[in-house]
């Protein structure tokens, strides 16, 4: 593999596991701060596809949808916790993967209902449509890298959110000791409705920006959702900053294990998560 080749499959590598982040860092917040396994965080994902290809054919705008499917899917976090997921906090993990499971076929079919069970593709902006030329006959795609971009953006300001402010400080306290937060006159569960909306917003802005790059089809979801786990696992469970290694890992490691070691490239994932469990039972960081 020469060095063109070696830097794009990097780029791809990178570009992948900052996508992971901002899909597995709003799982982060939703498992490892409040407690919820949201089996449905998947979904949000796909619902975010869906919202860009749905938006952008309406506005005729890429952008326009974006920033509108934003607000839309704040929205939708917002009244999901409201309505569903404020009541499953005292409860046992059984009872949040039962109704977030639930929640994953109620999407489905208000998605087959409302757009079809098509494979559907979002075009890329003529604004990012370029490419960028590395060789005479080797060139990477502007969008790909406005990506990345987008991602590292997103990833610095919810590091700031969390560990720089006020209301960071106070999401902190609250998944350490939500009874003491509360007893300080603090409104933890509209402080949770917003990690909640926070979380949601996250996986379906991962999935608008990954639209233009990938077809919008039925059950796109469920094939993130493991490997977000995944990544918060290795990263520890509640770490934003771990969840950011682990996807950078995972993303190097499955894009070159495609490349190097193509017949088993759907274990070297797992193989990885294997490895650093065994070394590191909690987790690349240790639970924020």
């Amino acid at each position: 593999m020469d060095l063109v080749t070696f830097s794009i499959q990097l780029l791809n590598a990178v570009q992948y596991g900052l996508l992971l982040f901002l899909i597995a860092g709003g799982l982060t917040l939703i498992f490892g701060i409040m407690g919820i396994i949201n089996l449905a965080h998947g979904s949000f994902y796909m619902v975010g596809a869906y919202m860009a290809f749905t938006l952008s054919s309406l506005t005729g705008s890429y952008l326009a949808a974006l920033a509108l499917g934003v607000v839309l899917s704040v929205v939708l976090g917002v009244v999901l916790e409201w309505v569903l997921f404020s009541r499953l906090y005292a409860r046992n993990h059984l009872e949040q993967v039962l109704m977030s499971y639930g929640l994953i076929l109620v999407l489905e079919e208000v998605r087959s209902l409302v757009v079809g069970n098509d494979v559907h593709g979002v075009p890329v902006p003529s604004l990012l449509s370029g490419s960028i030329r590395l060789t005479d006959t080797l060139s990477y795609p502007v969008y790909r890298l406005f990506m990345s971009g987008v991602c590292v953006a997103i990833g610095a300001l919810l590091y700031v959110l969390i560990q720089h402010t006020k209301v960071g400080m106070t999401i902190r306290a609250g998944a350490s000791n939500r009874d003491m937060v509360r007893s300080l006159g603090i409104d933890i569960n509209l402080l949770y409705r917003l990690v909640f909306a926070l979380g949601v917003g996250l996986a379906a802005f991962a999935g608008m920006i990954t639209a233009p790059v990938s077809s919008v089809y039925p059950g796109m979801g469920t094939q993130v959702l493991i490997i977000c786990f995944v990544v918060v696992v290795i990263g520890g469970i509640g770490n934003v900053r771990g969840a950011l290694f682990a996807a950078l890992l995972i993303g190097i490691a499955d894009t070159f294990g495609k490349v190097f070691l193509p017949e088993i490239a759907g274990a070297t994932v797992y193989l990885l998560m294997a490895a650093i469990l065994l070394w590191r039972p909690e987790g690349l960081f240790r639970r924020a």
